[in-house]
């Protein structure tokens, strides 16, 4: 499940989003809202919630017999391993300060690669490990930031991207396997996005982000250091980098020229023309080969879920994945013999484990058990998708979170649930903190306002230039629609959000100061004019779609300073509780040190909470859970009677 995000566009090359195996009816209107669950139901401490581990990068080891992957198991992630026959994890790694992301594992021994940076400071440089237990960082910059983009298709090379040279630009380099020796393959002097190699190393193609919803797909020729954009078009569309097809080495993308939803097309093999490989109804969010071309996997946005499509490329036909418990299948990989697949499974109420299939025996085997043992999946609730229409008609959707105690005889607080971005999107999943909110009687409303991502472009881009303004009114819309459920006290409703939700929940309290009770602020923005300025040199391009998303800080600083809570503050009456980390990068501490004190003057009741080995987002379990607690304490002091809260545990 999407929680705080304030990011580029993700590279075709990280982890596949998560995929869906069935959603969840459209349900849209109060009258069919779920039904009170008559049942007992046990509450939970936070810290019990804490008890499940979070796994994630599954990577196959050289033999096939295990799978790498990483776990926050120890309180932070680290890399672990288990066989595919099943067994227990085994860590093999130890950090206490720094996580690890692992990222990819060499093929023909047991060394592997796993990213790390300082304190979320996001300045990770990349480290090889090898059996012996020795680390060695491949790319010692004294000041930069590095990513692991893939191996060469002959294996004995592997790629990595790092902006020493040009803060503003990742250059592509081809390292050694075995020396780890480096040359420079393409130096990036545009600031694209490099999303893949060919597999004969003749060219690379690139992302270029003119705006979050207009993009343009370039091919760099490493022998005559040429560029040429593969994707001209008129009008507003994107188009972006999927793969990279091995076989063939026709390069595969996503757009949404001259449709509503994206879908999948490939580069003819003379360059020519695009042609139609696969569309929906929905959006087709990705779409990947296995080694060498034998399967492709594709990846589509279903209703706040996801589905997965397995492709024989051989034979032309689908292929049957395992049945499973309705959920999600996420970050699926083949094995470089592409006879086996694992994958991540979850649900609403159960957490992600790492599995992996056959694909002749069609078993699915699942290898961890990363559940709290002291919840009861029974006592947690699933979503449902609920639309509501707005001001201006547009309907809108959500997911919604009924705690099984509510009832109209014992009307619950809720609260709205506003996913970061801009243009992310709050999905089906297992989330801990949410499920505890619920748990804790809170009814709670994953809003996908316009401009989130999966409805088509006509909603994703109905934000552009408008935000604090019509998205912002869709999130107070949201509160009239929790107010009218017949198990929701209207008077007690918060909002919620994390990095761009964040800001919206600055920008509610500032902006519509009577509409919420309350409003929690975690790493939000309260002054674009700062934020868009101070946007980490390495997203390149993206600076400037950013600007053409929300304002251009040079030429409409009154309209930025318009719609920023900062300017604003002496508006907000609600008590407010934020938190930040002191390392952030993406929204600097400043934003929240300076909204913080000028709420104070107002003599409005404001909690901080500085997180000092933190940056966007938690890497340590132990940071974590304070931060929730903190949260579910502040929403009760204000969002339920004194006689109904119980000490906190």
């Amino acid at each position: 499940m999407t929680a705080w995000k304030f990011l580029p566009p993700l590279l075709a090359t990280t982890l596949l989003c998560p995929l869906l195996m069935g959603a969840a009816a459209p349900n849209p209107t109060p009258a069919t809202a779920p039904k009170a669950v008559q049942r007992p139901s046990r509450q939970y401490t936070m810290k019990q919630f804490m008890g499940t581990t979070a796994v994630t990068g599954p990577v196959f080891a050289s033999d096939e017999q295990r799978i790498l992957f990483s776990s926050n198991a120890s309180g932070i992630f680290n890399v672990a391993s288990v066989p595919v026959g099943g067994g227990k994890p085994r860590e093999l790694t130890r950090s206490k300060t720094d996580g690890m992301r692992l990222v990819g594992a060499f093929p023909g021994d047991d060394r592997f690669l796993f990213e790390r940076d300082q304190g979320g400071n996001e300045q990770t440089h990349v480290y090889v490990r090898t059996p012996d237990g020795k680390e060695r960082d491949l790319t010692p910059m004294k000041k930069g930031v590095a990513h692991f983009l893939g191996f060469s298709k002959d294996e004995t090379a592997f790629y990595v991207t790092t902006n020493e040279r040009d803060e503003g630009a990742m250059d592509l380099y081809r390292h050694d396997a075995k020396t780890y020796a480096r040359t420079l393959l393409m130096q990036n002097d545009k600031g694209f996005n490099v999303i893949a190699v060919a597999p004969d190393e003749s060219w690379v193609a690139l992302d270029e982000a003119r705006t979050t919803s207009d993009g343009n797909v370039w091919r760099y020729d490493v022998a005559t250091k040429a560029l040429k954009n593969l994707t001209p078009h008129q009008g507003v569309a994107s188009y972006q980098v999927a793969d990279v097809d091995p076989a063939s080495g026709q390069l595969y993308l996503l757009t949404d020229d001259g449709s509503e939803f994206t879908r999948l097309v490939r580069l003819s093999k003379d360059g020519a023309k695009l042609e139609e490989v696969e569309k929906a109804d929905w959006d087709v969010i990705a779409s990947t080969f296995s080694r060498t071309g034998a399967y492709r996997v594709s990846v589509l946005n279903v209703d706040a879920g996801t589905e997965v499509r397995l492709h024989d490329m051989k034979t032309g036909t689908q292929v049957a994945l395992p049945q499973l418990p309705d959920g999600m299948i996420s970050e699926l990989v083949f094995a470089r013999g592409e006879k086996q697949l694992a994958f991540l499974h979850e649900g609403d109420r159960s957490s992600a484990n790492l599995y992996v299939y056959d694909l002749a025996t069609k078993k699915a085997t699942r290898l961890t058990d990363t559940m709290s043992k002291e919840l009861d999946p029974e006592d947690l609730v699933d979503s449902q998708v609920v639309r509501f229409k707005s001001f201006d008609g547009m309907e809108i959707p959500n997911l919604l979170f009924k705690p099984h105690q509510a009832t109209p005889e014992h009307k619950a607080p809720a609260v709205v649930w506003v996913h970061g971005g801009p243009g992310g999107q709050t999905s089906k999943g297992y989330s801990d903190f949410m499920q505890y909110l619920v748990n804790q009687g809170y009814v709670v409303l994953g809003i996908n306002n316009r401009g989130s991502a999966g409805y088509g472009k006509t909603f994703q881009r109905a934000d552009d230039q408008k935000h604090g303004k019509d998205p912002l009114r869709d999130v107070v819309e949201a509160r009239k629609y929790l107010a009218s459920l017949p198990y929701v006290d209207g008077s007690r409703v918060g909002v919620l959000g994390g990095s761009y939700g964040g800001y919206m929940v600055l920008a509610a309290l500032a902006f519509h100061p009577d509409s919420f009770e309350v409003g929690v602020d975690v790493f939000g923005v309260s002054n674009w004019l700062r934020t868009l300025k101070s946007m980490p040199p390495e997203w390149g391009a993206f600076r400037q779609a950013m600007f053409q998303e929300i304002g251009d800080p040079e030429k409409q600083e009154a309209m930025l300073k318009e719609v920023s809570p900062l300017f604003h503050a002496e508006k907000i009456r609600k008590p407010l509780f934020v938190v930040q980390g002191a390392n952030d990068p993406r929204v600097l501490k400043a934003e929240s040190d300076e909204i913080v004190a000028a709420v104070k003057k107002n003599g409005t009741p404001v909690d901080y909470l500085l997180l000092p080995d933190e940056g966007h987002g938690f890497r340590k379990k132990k940071n974590e859970l304070r931060v929730n607690e903190s949260i579910r304490k502040f929403l009760d002091r204000y969002l339920k009677p004194a006689a109904a809260v119980k000490p906190a545990p």
